[in-house]
């Protein structure tokens, strides 16, 4: 049986610091896959070869997709084997390994890939975590090993390959070493985090692999997918809290799903995003717990993850492909797993919809922008397999020399956590305020007139003086609450000066950098936020 250390420990654990030290660094690369050219193109361990196709440690993705199916069938069948008993301390521990030779053995078929050793770390424990989540064995492989694996063209800045099954239920993702190692120590925590509020924000870990081969040890992991294909997604954000360097660069841009970052949510949603009331406390409520358990666990740099599916906009497109003003009537595929749509992630006390009323949420949360339109919002905490340890320290440390040290994405967990929560739940995210009824306008002895509605359409009038004052007021009580983020003064940034766009996908009509204030993580007032009117009795 081959043994894991030396190769895991001197292929990853020596370059794994420094490779993530330059990851902040350094601009995104977009690959595309069939691309001219005889030389192998490499980031991190991602590449492409002569041939056009994706490799990762050398290994081909049409092979490493093989293998992987072949390991999970085989690991998932011998499991259900054994009886269910309840989860010990030692099962976190226990790795299980299956040598896959290609004319094949007692235990394994034969295959027209090279021979691989397949690992399962922790089966008891991953296999009782399925069970939590409502997974049933049978699901698990028929979404994973029944049909072939997608490959995603948008990798990470870490060069990881993404996967995701044929019915949109989970996603398949390469980790580092160290990455996995940080995972396994997790697993106790995790199990009584999960056991304690199933309904979180955070990843849902299925499973936890190695495929080795060529003499190299490929570490995958299975998770929820967020976003789902068959919703087209007309932005997506990643977000920190941070400013430092937060811009998407060019190359990104150019892609045609690209992942925009803080300042860009900034510069192309200065509003915010507006849910209802309920919904706003319980989002507030899940990414309060949430950052609790990570900041536990001493974990920081993660990021939450905003899919946005502009429903009003898809209608307008979908009339213009089809001559015709009728809806998309395409919906995704009900998941198997239970809270693990961005509506059931979220505590359980918001009323689906609340005051915006949709035919159909598709998994994703009810909101609105500033000019009033109907959003639904996919969101998910990503990348949380980062601890504070030496090179962070390190990493953070230098940054405060060259730049503010608050701004900067590697923090102390605690300040990390907080300026997270702070600019999530007052940047990114707003409460609708409401019209009060006339009962309560009686009462208070204010009348104040109503605002006619042009048109027929009472959610488009722009916001009065006492909507602002109120989430003025709110938003003052909640800065006194949380720390404060300082803000960047944007002439003076590199990433900035060179990443500068004056328009973003989806954003059409963005306001000229010289008419458009500093961004900062504080709360504004909306200018053109459209009321939702309180139906009355």
């Amino acid at each position: 049986m081959a043994a894991a250390g030396p190769e895991s420990g001197g292929s990853s654990g020596s370059s794994g610091g420094l490779a993530d030290f330059s990851f902040l660094c350094c601009s995104v690369m977009s690959y595309r896959r069939g691309q001219p050219g005889s030389q192998t193109i490499r980031k991190g361990h991602r590449g492409v070869d002569s041939t056009g196709e994706t490799t990762y440690k050398k290994t081909t993705s049409s092979a490493l997709k093989g293998a992987i199916q072949l390991g999970i069938t085989h690991t998932v069948g011998s499991l259900s084997t054994k009886p269910e008993r309840d989860v010990l301390m030692q099962d976190f521990q226990v790795v299980e390994s299956t040598f896959f030779p290609s004319e094949g053995s007692n235990q394994t078929p034969a295959h027209h890939y090279n021979d691989f050793r397949f690992k399962t770390y922790a089966p008891v424990a991953f296999r009782y975590f399925r069970e939590l989540f409502g997974i049933r064995p049978d699901d698990y492989l028929y979404s994973l090993c029944n049909e072939p694996l997608i490959e995603l063209s948008n990798s990470g800045a870490s060069g990881s390959l993404f996967y995701v099954s044929g019915d949109d239920e989970f996603i398949i993702k390469t980790v580092q070493h160290k990455e996995a190692e940080f995972l396994q120590k997790l697993l106790p925590g995790y199990y009584m985090n999960l056991n304690q509020n199933p309904r979180t924000l955070l990843p849902k870990f299925y499973g936890l692999y190695c495929v080795q081969a060529g003499g190299k040890n490929i570490r995958i992991v299975v998770m929820n997918n967020l976003l789902p294909r068959s919703v087209k997604m007309h932005l997506k954000y990643d977000l920190k809290g941070s400013t430092y360097k937060r811009r998407a660069s060019q190359k990104e841009r150019e892609k045609v799903f690209p992942t925009y970052k803080d300042l860009d949510f900034m510069q192309d949603i200065p509003d915010g995003l507006f849910l209802d009331a309920d919904m706003y406390n319980a989002l507030r409520k899940t990414l309060q717990r949430d950052c609790l358990v990570l900041q536990s666990f001493k974990i920081m740099d993660y990021s939450l993850l905003v899919a946005i599916h502009n429903m009003d906009l898809a209608q307008r497109e979908h009339g213009v492909v089809d001559g015709t003003s009728q809806a998309d009537t395409r919906r995704p595929a009900a998941q198997r797993a239970l809270y693990s749509t961005a509506m059931e992630s979220i505590q359980g006390e918001a009323r689906r919809g609340g005051t915006i009323e949709t035919d159909d949420q598709m998994g994703g949360i009810p909101a609105r922008n500033a000019k009033g339109e109907r959003l639904l919002l996919y969101v998910g905490i990503i990348d949380v397999l980062q601890s504070y340890r030496f090179v962070k320290k390190l990493e953070h440390s230098w940054k405060a020399l060259v730049h503010d040290g608050d701004s900067v994405s590697v923090h102390r967990p605690g300040f990390y956590a907080d300026r997270f929560q702070h600019f999530m739940c007052n940047t990114v995210f707003r409460k609708i305020p409401l019209k009060p009824s006339p009962s309560k306008k009686s009462r208070s002895g204010t009348a104040v007139p109503r605002r006619s509605c042009q048109g027929g359409v009472p959610s488009q009038p722009p916001l009065c003086s006492e909507a602002k004052a109120q989430i003025t007021a709110e938003a003052d009580v909640e800065q006194d609450l949380l720390p404060r983020t300082l803000p960047v003064d944007e002439a003076n940034s590199d990433s900035v000066a060179t990443t500068l766009s004056t328009s973003s996908l989806g954003s059409g009509g963005l306001n000229s950098p010289a008419n458009r204030s500093p961004p900062c993580v504080s709360p504004a007032a909306p200018r053109d936020l459209p009321y939702l009117s309180v139906p009355q009795s």
